[in-house]
């Protein structure tokens, strides 16, 4: 599945629908959190207008989630 085109809101929120929560914001810079029993995941996003395609793909991979699942959760 093709990455979708989202701004750094439109990520965080999605996130949020996943169970993380904001920590902080620093700037153009907001940090999630989100807490398992096996491990605590941590993420940074920026606040662009569009993320480039590698850096959303990082954040997808990093917090644990498919391309799939993440656009549902769009």
């Amino acid at each position: 599945m093709k990455l979708p085109v989202i701004s750094g809101r439109e990520a965080v929120k999605a996130l949020e629908r996943a169970g993380f929560v904001v920590t902080r914001q620093r700037g153009s810079h907001i940090r999630l959190k989100k807490t398992t029993k096996e491990e605590v995941i941590k993420l940074t996003i920026p606040l662009h207008r569009t993320l480039k395609r590698g850096t959303l793909s990082r954040i997808i991979k990093d917090a644990g989630l498919t391309v799939e699942e993440f656009v549902e959760l769009l």
